[in-house]
C-alpha cells in the first residue's frame, strides 16, 4: 500500500500568552488600561478644578477687614469679572490656535487691542477726560463691544468674500490695522493734557478691581452661549486640527465653521476687553499652561483645562498681590510682563512662528 501524503495540520490558536491578554480588547486589563487613559485627562481637570475652588475660597473668605458684607460684595463682583476674563481670553485663544494651526499666534493680533485703545482716546480726545469717566455704565460696555465686534465682521466679510481670501491674509491685514491703530492712539494721547492722560492711561490696562457688578449678567450670559456652542463644536474643533484639506473631505464646511469660531472670538475678546481692559499675554499662558497640563490635544480636555488655568492665575495672583505684595492693583500688570518673557522665551525656543 502506498503512503497517503501526510498534510500539514492548520494551525490552532495556542494560548495567549500574558502581554497578548492584557493587550486584547476584551480583557479586563486592557479595560482598566483604557479607563486610565480616559480619566487620566478627566483626573488632571479634576485637579485644576479643586486648586480653583481652594484658591476661591481663599480669596472670599480669608483677611477680611471691617464690614464684611461690603468685602463679599466687592469680592464676589471681582470674582465674577475674573471669571469672565479667563472663559473669554484662554478659550478664545485655544480656539484661535486651532484655527491657525499655530501655538503662538493670539487673538490680539487682530487688532482688538488696538481699537480699544483708540475708541477709548478717541472718546478722551474729543469729550475730555471728565466725560470718560462719567460714561463708565452697561451703555458704554455694549456699545464698545459692538463696535469691536462690528470691525472685525466687516474685516472679515472683505476679505473672506474675495476668491483669494484667507485666513492668513487676515491675520496680516489684522497686524497691520492693529500697528495703525496704536500709531493713531498714541499720536492723539500725545494731544492730551497731563490730566485727561491719566484719566485714559488707567482704562488701556487691565483693571479687575473697577468692573461693575451690573456688567456681570450680560457678560455672564454671553460666555455660557459661547461656551456652549463651542462645547458642541469640541469635536468639530478637533478635526479643524488636522486641516482644512482633510476637514473638508470629512464634510464640514470649513469656510463656515472658520467664519464662525472667528465671530466668536470676537465677541469674547472684545466683551473681557471692554470689561475688564487689554491683557495681551494672558490668554497665550493659559492656553500654553492648559495644553501641557492636558496632556492631550482633545478639545474635550483643553477646553475646561484653559479656563480652570486662568481662573486660578487670576484669583490666586490677585489674593497673593492683596495680601503678601499689598498691591492689588499689579496683577495684570504682572502678568502682562511674565507673559510677554514667557511669550519671548517660547519664540526662541521655538524657532518660528
Amino acid at each position: 500500500m502506498s503512503e497517503s501524503p501526510v498534510t500539514a495540520a492548520p494551525d490552532r490558536p495556542g494560548p495567549p500568552t500574558a502581554a497578548a491578554a492584557s493587550t486584547a480588547p476584551g480583557s479586563p486589563s486592557a479595560g482598566a488600561g483604557a479607563g486610565r487613559r480616559r480619566l487620566s485627562g478627566g483626573a488632571r481637570v479634576g485637579v485644576a478644578g479643586a486648586l480653583v475652588a481652594v484658591a476661591v475660597v481663599c480669596f472670599l473668605f480669608l483677611f477680611v477687614q471691617g464690614s464684611f458684607e461690603f468685602a463679599i460684595e466687592r469680592r464676589l463682583t471681582m470674582l465674577g469679572t475674573m471669571a469672565v476674563a479667563a472663559f473669554a481670553q484662554a478659550v478664545s485663544t485655544v480656539v484661535f490656535q486651532t484655527l491657525t494651526h499655530n501655538r503662538i499666534l493670539t487673538p490680539s493680533i487682530m487688532g482688538f487691542d488696538s481699537v480699544y485703545t483708540l475708541m477709548q482716546t478717541l472718546l478722551a480726545f474729543v469729550f475730555g477726560g471728565s466725560v470718560l469717566a462719567a460714561t463708565d455704565g452697561l451703555p458704554k460696555l455694549v456699545t464698545q463691544t459692538v463696535l469691536m465686534v462690528g470691525f472685525t465682521t466687516v474685516l472679515f466679510r472683505w476679505l473672506f468674500s474675495g476668491r483669494r481670501g484667507s485666513l492668513h491674509v487676515l491675520l496680516l491685514v489684522g497686524v497691520v490695522l492693529g500697528l495703525a491703530f496704536g500709531s493713531l492712539s498714541v499720536f492723539l494721547q500725545r494731544l492730551l493734557s497731563p490730566a485727561e492722560y491719566d484719566v485714559l492711561s488707567a482704562r488701556l490696562f487691565g483693571r479687575l478691581s473697577s468692573a461693575e457688578a451690573t456688567h456681570l449678567p450680560l457678560a455672564g450670559a454671553v460666555c455660557v452661549i459661547a461656551g456652549i456652542i463651542l462645547w458642541r463644536r469640541r469635536h468639530l474643533l478637533d478635526t479643524l486640527l488636522l486641516g482644512r484639506d482633510t476637514a473638508t473631505g470629512l464634510g464640514i464646511d470649513h469656510k463656515r465653521e472658520l467664519t464662525l469660531m472667528l465671530l466668536l472670538i470676537s465677541v469674547l475678546i472684545s466683551l473681557s476687553t471692554a470689561l475688564a481692559g487689554p491683557m495681551t499675554f494672558f490668554g497665550f499662558v493659559a492656553a500654553m499652561l492648559a495644553y501641557q497640563m492636558a496632556g492631550t490635544h482633545r478639545h474635550t480636555i483643553v477646553l475646561p483645562m484653559a479656563f480652570l488655568i486662568g481662573l486660578l492665575t487670576l484669583v490666586g495672583g490677585q489674593f497673593i498681590m492683596e495680601h503678601v505684595f499689598y498691591a492689588s492693583g499689579m496683577l495684570t500688570v504682572v502678568i502682562e510682563f511674565l507673559g510677554g518673557a514667557v511669550f519671548l522665551v517660547h519664540l526662541l525656543r521655538k524657532g518660528t512662528l
